[in-house]
């Protein structure tokens, strides 16, 4: 059957007014664990994400010209597991049609998902994704916008090792995970680069109870217990060795400890453990993007969500930073041809931006290539329930409290 002129006519207006309407916004595609063991994590990332598209969003959009496109953000759950990740990236790709990708908050993730992006060559900023493993292929269309922990893993080290009486003896536990393993390996060799013995250095399965492992530890009286995990791990490890009554000199961790879940949980336990850090809400810095310092997106956070932002949320928001930038600067309108997102690929490459976060410039050779080489790490420590920054020395807030005060006097 025939159709008739009108009929064409229309069909015509219709697919117009549809591929118009698809190039009105930036389609970027999330993968985040919003379930499984990685839920509470993945949930800071959203928020990170969530907090840029909502301020750029609110100022009209990205601006490419003369003209404004918003962004639209759409999510696939990795359900705090790689295939899954791997899966829910491929789809937004292929059914979604996303310009762009936000990275996973777990390396795990992101390790399952770097190849799918590569495929597709869809460019990708991890916001979260720590682990020097997710570096080791050196993807063409992965970045990252926080630092491998072992640099940021080392510095507090060196920070612990100043401190008076020097410790002299460490344990170094780190659950299987990419990131978890990479973080007490890191530990490991920065204390033997220190002088500080490692009496015991164990990789264990992931959730595993460690009483049994820390009720032995304590008869080797350690000065140091490093410990590398996520979320509900750092917490129950305060509570087992509160439970089996040994304080050492001092817990380092390394992510978990900024989050305010993890002083909500421990209320007065969580005083004066250690962690890793390459932002607070209190460093200094100054920007001419969407918030001019670390201030002004903590309080843009706390406002949003009811919650204060941590160094992963503020790492997230800036991978969005990074994106906006470079769309901007390579006048890309959307959606996105193959021919562009290599532009844009050359264009992260080439940016070297101050932000709220502070100064974000990726690496482009080395063994971490396009890993954010523009910020440095922090020392902080969990003080009456506040996070502070205790190192290093230029940068410190306030001096770091040593040795720990035994759980029983608390």
């Amino acid at each position: 059957m025939s159709l008739t002129k009108s009929a064409i006519l229309a069909a015509l207006t219709t697919a117009v007014a549809g591929g118009a309407l698809q190039a009105q916004e930036f389609k970027i595609g999330v993968v985040v664990e919003l379930s499984g063991d990685n839920a509470t994590g993945g949930n800071v990332a959203k928020r990170g994400y969530d907090l840029w598209a909502q301020a750029v969003n609110e100022t009209g959009g990205i601006k490419i010209g003369a003209k404004k496109y918003p962004v639209k953000l759409f999510y696939g759950d990795a359900q705090s597991n790689p295939s899954q990740g791997a899966a829910a990236a491929e789809r937004l790709i292929t059914q979604e049609h996303v310009d762009l990708m936000f990275g996973p908050y777990a390396s795990s993730v992101a390790n399952a998902v770097g190849p799918v992006v590569e495929k597709y060559m869809i460019p990708m900023i991890n916001g979260s994704a720590e682990s020097p493993k997710v570096w080791e292929p050196k993807f063409k269309f992965v970045f990252g916008s926080i630092p491998p922990v072992n640099f940021t893993g080392a510095a507090c080290i060196e920070t612990l090792a100043k401190l008076s009486p020097a410790p002299k003896t460490a344990v170094v536990f780190g659950s299987n995970d990419t990131f978890s393993s990479s973080t007490a390996t890191a530990f490991n060799a920065a204390l033997i680069k220190q002088g500080i013995k490692v009496l015991k250095f164990n990789i264990v399965p992931e959730g595993q109870d460690l009483t049994p492992l820390l009720s032995a530890m304590k008869g080797l009286r350690p000065d140091l217990i490093c410990f590398g995990g996520h979320d509900e791990e750092l917490i129950n490890l305060i509570k087992d060795l509160h439970q089996i009554d040994y304080t050492p000199k001092a817990v380092l961790m390394h992510y978990g400890v900024t989050e305010p879940a993890f002083a909500e949980a421990l209320k007065g336990d969580a005083n004066q453990v250690f962690g890793g850090a390459v932002w607070t809400e209190t460093t200094k810095t100054s920007s001419k993007i969407l918030w001019p310092n670390s201030q002004a997106y903590a309080a843009a956070s706390l406002k949003a969500f009811k919650v204060a932002a941590d160094y992963t949320q503020g790492g997230c928001s800036a991978a969005g930073i990074a994106f906006q930038v470079a769309l901007e600067k390579i006048k890309a309108v959307p959606p996105l041809s193959e021919a562009k997102r290599k532009e844009l690929v050359k264009a992260l490459e080439a940016l070297d931006v101050e932000t709220f976060y502070g100064r974000i410039k990726f690496a482009t050779e080395g063994d971490y290539f396009h890993a954010n080489a523009g910020i440095s790490s922090l020392t902080v420590q969990i003080q009456n329930g506040v996070v502070k920054c205790v190192g290093p020395a230029k940068v410190a807030e306030v001096p770091a409290q040593y040795p720990m005060t035994p759980w029983s006097k608390r």
